[in-house]
């Protein structure tokens, strides 16, 4: 995500987890936990089973702002479960099934808590079928701002960290539980009905368009997005794969977010000579024109940007760059727990400052160097808490943090790491602690000191 220094801030942080893992299993059925236990997002997320795909049909009118939706979801039970929730904000369930048999359902909150026919066995493979519908509304922060589904004056938009997805779909909805997707989208004819993925091909009936995606590769449920209205989208291929960037009708044709996301490809391999092959099946980037969407998202395959970042007359390729830094860092290998957000973002935020240069812009070295003079350092990278979690510690200190391990191993260890660590990750979780490791272990020296400095340490560090 970008927010910061165009936008001004909201702040947040993350912690604890593992996906759905409850602990040892004695066979006994029992509920699955309510959540992850992750302080960043209480109540978001549940146990005892992972997701592994979503199969999502949904129908929405512009005129009524109301969705209509089917969710098939296939999970594995990771314990004997008697039942287990789902977080859905605020839409109305008309049958659940569990393996083709009708289930008991009620809601708690923003929770659906299912209870099948029969008790799921620990390593059971099991789907649930959710038909569901009603008036979507974004989930409400006064930390960090609405997020979630959105409608527009011509349809919606569906976005959001650290949660979005539950106001559309019913879905475990943390980053440690990855599952692939496929999406199908019902509009009236004449809007675009843009996800995640490559596309599937549209087709027309009495008045409506179905529009389908498919993503293929693990994904995070925050980086699941929709986006409904007037569009411009532009269909081609980028080295070989699908590339699908759409801007909204009502930006001009030639102003500066359109000639920001035409770059998407030739910024996309730039990052991928110093991060390794791009990591998904598709590219692209969609640029809306609602202002309330203050950021730019890394939404997977197809980053969101808010028009904000293209006020100007000249285009913004910088937050191109970072968006599509967190296709690597972020939505190929995401954060276990939302407190290491800033192995998201600080990551990102170096992407930029490499991209800056390749550009002709301020070399890393000097943005390093004017970002160290003017940092907070009372204020971690790490576990910074909910409300600093898009700050300036978890994005400028923790880009900071990479470049003070660029220096302290040198070039060709420095993106060795990246590649590795990266390949190695590909389509999973990862903590701060798993980082340094394999930082460690690449580069075959202590590191923890270092990052212990420039990540949480309390005073300027020594410029390594």
């Amino acid at each position: 995500m970008t927010r910061g220094r165009r936008w001004g801030a909201a702040v947040l942080a993350v912690a604890v987890l593992t996906g759905g893992c409850t602990g040892d299993d004695d066979g006994r059925f029992r509920p699955g936990a309510a959540d992850v236990g992750d302080p960043y997002v209480p109540g978001s997320g549940n146990g005892g089973y992972d997701v592994g795909h979503y199969a999502l049909k949904v129908r929405y009118d512009p005129a009524d702002d109301r969705l209509t939706g089917e969710a098939v979801l296939t999970a594995t039970a990771t314990r004997a479960l008697s039942r287990f929730q789902l977080d859905l904000a605020g839409l109305t369930v008309d049958r659940v099934r569990v393996d083709g048999a009708p289930a008991k359902h009620r809601r708690d909150g923003a929770e659906l808590v299912v209870t099948p026919a029969h008790g799921l066995p620990a390593g059971q493979r099991f789907s649930v079928e959710v038909t569901y519908g009603g008036v979507p509304e974004p989930l409400p922060s006064a930390e960090l701002g609405d997020g979630g589904f959105q409608a527009t004056g011509d349809g919606a938009i569906a976005l959001g960290q650290p949660e979005s997805a539950s106001t559309w779909y019913p879905v475990n909805d943390h980053p440690s539980d990855k599952a692939t997707y496929e999406i199908e989208v019902t509009v009236p004819d004449g809007l675009a009905a843009l996800s995640n993925g490559v596309p599937r091909g549209t087709a027309s009936r009495d008045g409506w368009t179905t529009w389908r995606w498919s993503e293929a590769s693990p994904m995070a449920s925050y980086l699941s997005t929709l986006v409904i209205g007037n569009y411009r989208v532009a269909t081609g291929t980028h080295a070989g794969k699908p590339m699908i960037t759409a801007v909204a009708a009502t930006l001009p044709a030639d102003g500066p977010a359109a000639a920001s996301v035409a770059r998407t490809g030739e910024i996309a391999d730039f990052l991928a000579g110093r991060f390794g092959p791009y990591p998904f099946d598709a590219y692209g980037g969609i640029v809306v024109a609602d202002d309330r969407i203050r950021y730019a998202l890394e939404t997977q395959s197809r980053p969101v940007y808010g028009p904000g970042f293209f006020r100007g007359t000249r285009p913004n390729t910088e937050v191109v760059a970072h968006e599509l830094a967190h296709q690597w860092f972020g939505d190929s290998v995401s954060v276990a727990r939302w407190s290491d957000l800033w192995l998201n973002e600080g990551f990102a935020t170096y992407a930029e400052w490499l991209w800056v240069e390749h550009d002709g812009g301020r070399a890393v070295e000097r943005a390093f160097t004017d970002r160290y003079a003017v940092t907070d350092w009372s204020k971690p990278t790490v576990d910074p808490g909910r409300a600093a979690m898009f700050g300036d510690a978890v994005y400028q200190r923790g880009a900071l943090a990479v470049h003070a391990l660029r220096r302290a191993v040198g070039d060709a260890t420095f993106f060795r790491i990246l590649r590795g660590w990266l390949a190695e990750r590909r389509n999973g979780t990862a903590t701060t602690a798993d980082f340094i490791g394999y930082a460690e272990r690449t580069a075959g020296k202590p590191l923890r000191p270092l990052f212990d400095a420039w990540l949480i340490g309390a005073s300027p560090p020594a410029l390594p």
